[in-house]
């Protein structure tokens, strides 16, 4: 993850696209005093911590490893703001055992990862590397061994550069392909490996990498978006179903940074709605709707023009599915702009607001907002937190051991966890982002959230003070008032 929530560069770029408004937004104001009835958790409750292949592994020419995207992006001049690249990350390739210990010995129930698709087929299609595949079966041995429960994400930004030559997610073919990746993983690793999310983020990597440009494949094109949107939904869909058809008893979701779409105040607040409305079409129900509705929202109705949906895709999208991943880190602030196609434009959180060091808003009820979301209108289905977090200050310097602030940050959006329990949120469980300091994408090091500091010279693992509460936290059950 690294800058997850859509930003303003990212709104001003949608506005320069052709969507219509939707009208389905959120309604918790914000701030609103979320304090739970109780602070315990269900002893079931699932405790883990989230990271992805390519943020951490490092070996990327090892054992048959084909390119992703982020290969060659990484290297471009001036994509990475601090030069760097994830050519060693945290050496989690070689260290996993390191990593799946401090997992193991925090009390955490479950490590969610992601599985580098070039490293078993190294150019997204045709054979199998047999390597690559044996390397992500012990790490899976090597966690259920430590009693972990692996939850292995299959796609998280990394596209194998073949399949990007081809087209990447423009390209109907690249949903077919991901199929047959599904497949493949779950013919080799199904009989031990029993969790999985098909996508991360989706909305992320279409807007981030096929709008901004700011992340890999780098492209700029607004018309991209709809196809790109249509056969990442699609892709998912099919497969899951070559996950039921390949394995046994299988708990199968996806994942989406949902974030509430806020109004700007002021006198044309009703007008600023409008906008937010559209943009939460486009960003959040997007991705919802075909998933839980089989249908698209009205926002997203000209980008898909030109026959983009086939007859029957929206059945094979439409999937039943285990439990839905939310990935939450702050809201979006909107306003009207009439001079805009898209009638929308960003805004600036209120004013006195805390922010974080993306400079975005530091709501817990966001959270709350969007578990309500999601349970109101999209029949309750079960949920997963998978990635909550917050970064030290940008800097080239050494992460903060003593991180009190990270500890606030997480307390908070626990109670908002509980608040939305007890609303009637089926939340069953809560995934830290991250276990270490690593490669945070176009931020390079420069962005620190793990549990965990990871000295880059050394390789040597730290556990900060926030590791050590949320080890608590997973031995008790108990969320407590203060760090």
């Amino acid at each position: 993850m690294d800058q997850h929530g859509i930003s303003r560069r990212a709104l001003a770029a949608l506005a320069l696209g052709g969507a219509g408004l939707g009208l389905a937004g959120c309604d918790t104001a914000p701030g609103t005093d979320l304090s739970p009835k109780s602070r315990q958790f269900p002893q079931d409750f699932i405790w883990g911590v989230a990271s992805a292949a390519f943020q951490t592994e490092g070996g990327q020419t090892v054992d048959g490893r084909g390119p992703s995207v982020w290969d060659g992006f990484e290297k471009l001049p001036g994509k990475v703001v601090d030069g760097t690249d994830a050519t060693v990350a945290t050496d989690s390739y070689r260290r996993y055992a390191e990593d799946i210990d401090l997992i193991a010995g925090a009390r955490l129930d479950a490590y969610r990862f992601s599985l580098s698709w070039s490293r078993i087929l190294p150019t997204g299609e045709g054979p199998i590397n047999a390597a690559g595949l044996d390397h992500y079966s012990k790490m899976v041995d090597a966690m259920l061994a430590k009693g972990v429960t692996p939850y292995a994400t299959l796609f998280h930004w990394d596209l194998p550069q073949g399949l990007q030559d081809k087209g990447g997610w423009k390209n109907r073919d690249t949903a077919l392909r991901l199929a047959d990746y599904a497949q493949a993983v779950v013919a080799a690793l199904g009989d031990r490996l029993k969790h999985y999310i098909i996508l991360n983020e989706a909305a992320v990597h279409a807007v981030f990498g096929h709008v901004l440009g700011e992340h890999a494949p780098g492209l700029k094109d607004i018309s991209l978006l709809g196809p790109v949107i249509h056969h990442m939904n699609l892709g998912q869909g099919l497969a899951i179903q070559a996950l039921r058809a390949g394995g046994g008893d299988l708990s199968i979701g996806t994942t989406m940074a949902l974030q509430p779409c806020r109004p700007a105040g002021g006198p044309l607040a009703i007008w600023n709605r409008l906008a937010a409305d559209g943009l939460d079409g486009l960003w959040n129900r997007a991705w919802l709707d075909p998933l839980f509705k089989g249908t698209y929202p009205q926002a997203m109705d000209d980008l898909l023009k030109g026959g983009v949906v086939q007859d029957g895709d929206l059945a094979r999208i439409r999937q039943p599915v285990d439990f839905l991943g939310v990935n939450y880190y702050a809201p979006a602030y909107v306003r009207l702009d009439l001079s805009s196609p898209s009638k929308i434009a960003p805004a600036s959180p209120p004013k006195g607001a805390e922010l974080d060091a993306f400079g975005r808003h530091v709501d817990p009820s966001g959270l709350f907002e969007v578990l309500e979301m999601v349970r109101r209108d999209y029949g309750a289905p079960p949920v997963l937190i998978t990635e909550n977090g917050a970064s030290d200050p940008f800097g080239k310097g050494p992460a903060i051991i003593d991180d009190t602030f990270r500890i606030n940050y997480l307390r908070r959006h626990l109670e908002a966890v509980l608040a939305a329990r007890e609303a009637g949120s089926k939340v069953g469980g809560y995934f830290a982002w991250t276990l270490l300091d690593n490669f945070e994408w176009a931020l390079g090091y420069t962005s620190k959230f793990g549990l965990v500091a990871h000295d880059r010279a050394t390789g040597v693992r730290t556990p900060k003070a926030s590791y050590q509460w949320f080890k608590a936290l997973a031995e008790s059950d108990a969320l407590p008032l203060k760090p």
